[in-house]
């Protein structure tokens, strides 16, 4: 059986063995605990529910329907990675009722899915095209990612290498040349050196930045990147206390 397989079936393959067991969830994690937990409840509210408002109160002028959701998947899959950043161990809200090893397994499973659905936000762009008249779909294309003199069509090219080398090395951590210590730091660089150039994108070139909008990715992308740092700065400092 495959990977594929083993995942969608429910069914997990270890690395390590080799042996396919079932595990009654996806990736082999039960979400019920996750679901079930306060944070996950206020993540909904700051990272879908506020988002989704404010960029329908922001009374931009209508486009197709087509448009709106291709807008909408965006919107969603960039917010829930500025979430990811709050599953920080220094984010008491988020750790308090789940273990330390399902909150990385839940923030595995959400940055597969929301990377995933990032990196085909690019060619999900030019898909109301096939169904216009003028310019084709792939001329469009063309054009967005050769844009060189448009600032924000530059930030998205870099977060996009960004997030697909952010994906990659989390899917090869097994087999990439490093430490788990040394792949973490690594890792947390990588994630936000992205999320600061994507957010940086969205709000130069994001037809839904408004002045709120704006704020608020500003906001919530900093005291993510905060957490992670604090994290991180909070183990090198305890080091340093027991030497």
């Amino acid at each position: 059986m495959s990977l594929v397989q083993d995942v969608l079936s429910c069914r997990c393959n270890n690395h390590f063995t080799g042996e396919v067991y079932s595990c009654g969830g996806f990736m082999g994690v039960k979400m019920s605990g996750y679901i079930k937990s306060k944070y996950f409840r206020q993540s909904i509210l700051a990272f879908t529910g506020i988002p989704l408002l404010v960029w329908i109160m922001g009374n931009l002028p209508d486009r197709t329907l087509l448009k709106d959701i291709i807008s909408g998947m965006a919107i969603l899959a960039f917010w829930q990675m500025i979430g990811q950043f709050f599953l920080a161990r220094t984010n008491r809200v988020a750790v308090e009722d789940l273990t330390m090893s399902n909150v990385v397994k839940y923030h595995k499973i959400i940055g597969y899915i929301f990377v995933i659905g990032l990196l085909v936000h690019p060619f999900l762009l030019v898909v109301p095209r096939f169904f216009e008249s003028g310019v084709s779909p792939v001329d469009a294309f063309v054009t967005i990612i050769t844009s060189f003199t448009s600032q924000g069509v530059v930030l998205g090219i870099i977060a996009w290498c960004l997030m697909l080398t952010l994906g990659i090395t989390s899917w090869a951590r097994n087999i990439l040349p490093m430490r788990y210590a040394t792949w973490r730091i690594f890792h947390g660089i990588l994630a936000m050196m992205f999320i600061s150039t994507a957010a940086w994108h969205v709000i130069d070139l994001g037809r839904h930045s408004t002045l709120t909008m704006s704020t608020f990715i500003t906001v919530l992308t900093a005291v993510g990147v905060l957490l992670l740092l604090k994290s991180y700065t909070s183990k090198f400092f305890k080091k340093g206390a027991t030497r």
